[in-house]
């Protein structure tokens, strides 16, 4: 196993505690505690969404799980099911539920901006200047609606496929589009649009196809001036975990680009592994998919392995898992980390442990010096210091030592900490 240092995630900080008036509050206990990951620590919020959107309460107990270990939701906006009819999009329910993850602190991703997948059927027979403009009205709309609670986008998912993805009976406007306009103008029309509508917003280019391809497209998309904020990897691992060594290697493939890369879709399963020579995921659809005692536990010692790797290579910036539960989990495969019946796996145990225990600073307390001062070292983050019913808010934002000022105020005054945004 690949030996993997962490360091470069956490920090120290000494901070002078200031009383109400300005002055050092010398030789006094205080408590600090975490209030949030700087790291983006991930899942889907489909299974979320009639719960966070008013329609249902009957996720409440899955929500519970989902908000005690992640800190960022990634929301599905494929444009076949968000505007089945033209002109009819989904922006209101879709933007109720993304306010309730940020009014939970928690980050919103909206995937995705243009895929071929799910895409409009409405837009089949149109021209391709007529698909363009559509695609360019759609893309700005949606950054535009959602820019006060979508902090990032997948502007383009899966465009090294896009323009060949079908045979011409099956082809979509989408397909054809790229086809036409080739994938370096489209994935440009995607980014510039997105820009335009929200200059502030995180914008991703993402695919599953990890081979040399997509380092081709992602050259001569830089090349061409094209600005991407992020690179987004695809991991779905249903044929099994991939390893450290075949992990490292492909991080520090794209890592040459000098980017932030962003775990996009990251999925371990639970029960029997697909077989090795299915070549589209898609085309395994066994009768049932159960998961299984020992399959649950090789996914728990896997996502351990797995989220240890990740966060120990400095350019990876956040993770998405893709998908809670195995209830309506993508293929039917048993890759959630809570069961159908709505009890956690091991694989959620493990990961929770990681992210609220390992690489989790819990209430702590220390006595500020002559100075006022408290040193505090921990995953960088969000942090409370608390003196009496007094606050103060730290931030643990680099590695290394760094030096601050905190004055305390009543505790009133700080309500909940949100969670830091890629901007």
């Amino acid at each position: 196993m690949t030996e993997v240092h962490l360091g470069h995630r956490f920090g120290d900080v000494l901070v002078t505690v200031l009383d109400v008036d300005g002055q050092p509050l010398s030789d006094r206990e205080v408590t600090v505690e975490q209030r949030a990951h700087d790291f983006s620590f991930g899942n889907i919020g489909f299974e979320l969404i009639a719960l966070a959107s008013g329609e249902s309460d009957e996720a409440a107990g899955l929500a519970d799980l989902w908000l005690d270990v992640f800190n960022t939701a990634t929301l599905p906006f494929y444009w076949g099911p968000f505007e089945p009819q033209r002109g009819r999009p989904d922006t209101e329910r879709l933007h109720r539920a993304a306010k309730w993850f940020v009014d939970r602190g928690c980050r919103v991703k909206g995937h995705p901006l243009l895929w071929h997948t799910l895409t409009a059927d409405w837009l089949r027979e149109a021209s391709t200047d007529e698909v363009e403009a559509a695609v360019r009205a759609r893309i700005r709309r949606e950054v535009a609606d959602f820019a006060d609670v979508v902090d990032a986008w997948d502007a383009i998912n899966e465009a090294v496929i896009m323009p060949v993805f079908a045979n011409e009976r099956q082809r979509n406007a989408i397909t054809r589009l790229a086809w036409e306009r080739g994938r370096i103008a489209t994935v440009r029309l995607a980014f510039d649009e997105a820009r335009a509508a929200d200059p502030a917003a995180t914008l991703l280019i993402n695919d599953f196809d990890l081979s040399t391809a997509y380092e081709c497209l992602i050259e001569g998309v830089l090349a061409a001036g094209i600005r991407v904020d992020a690179i987004g990897l695809q991991t779905h691992m249903h044929q099994g975990y991939w390893g450290e060594e075949k992990t490292l290697a492909i991080l520090d493939r794209f890592a040459r680009f000098g980017l932030p890369i962003h775990l996009t879709e990251t999925s371990l399963v639970s029960g029997t592994v697909m077989p090795p020579e299915i070549e589209d995921l898609n085309d395994y659809q066994p009768e049932s998919w159960p998961s299984t005692p020992a399959g649950e536990q090789r996914q728990a010692d896997e996502i351990v392995r797995h989220y240890r790797l990740l966060l120990s290579h400095p350019c990876v910036q956040a993770i998405t898992y893709w998908g809670l539960s195995d209830d309506g989990a993508w293929l039917g495969a048993p890759s959630g980390l809570v069961r159908a019946d709505g009890t956690p796996k091991p694989a959620y145990d493990a990961l929770r442990a990681l992210l609220k225990q390992e690489w989790w600073l819990a209430p702590t307390k220390l006595r500020t010096d002559d100075a006022g001062r408290v040193h505090i070292r921990g995953f960088l983050g969000d942090y409370l210091l608390q003196h009496a019913d007094h606050t103060a808010s730290v931030a643990v934002s680099a590695p290394g030592m760094s030096r601050t000022r905190a004055r305390l105020r009543p505790r009133s005054e700080h309500g909940h900490q949100a969670a830091a945004t890629w901007r």
